[in-house]
């Protein structure tokens, strides 16, 4: 006999399985009703930076600049994004 393989648990704990798996794609091949999978809100999202649309820039930083910047939010208690930001804004001041 071979034991099943767990990929994880469910919310309640139980174990999920390739039965488990099986089962809940027949469920979803036969399909839902509408609203059927309407889920609970977890929250409120990202607060906002402010009134107009902000976009997300990649940097590319090495790693003894990302640590100190780590270092800096976690001691200042603010994000990362936010420490960049800051020095950014010092930056462009005398620009």
């Amino acid at each position: 006999m071979t034991e099943d393989r767990i990929y994880g648990r469910t919310r309640h704990g139980e174990p999920i399985t390739d039965e488990t798996i099986e089962r809940f794609a027949e469920e979803a091949e036969r399909g839902y009703e509408p609203g059927q999978l309407k889920g609970r809100r977890r929250g409120p999202g990202r607060p906002p930076l402010g009134d107009a649309a902000k976009s997300v820039e990649s940097v590319r930083l090495d790693p003894a600049l990302r640590e100190k910047i780590v270092r800096r939010a976690a001691r200042d208690g603010v994000t990362v994004s936010e420490v960049i930001r800051e020095a950014l804004r010092e930056y462009l001041k005398s620009a």
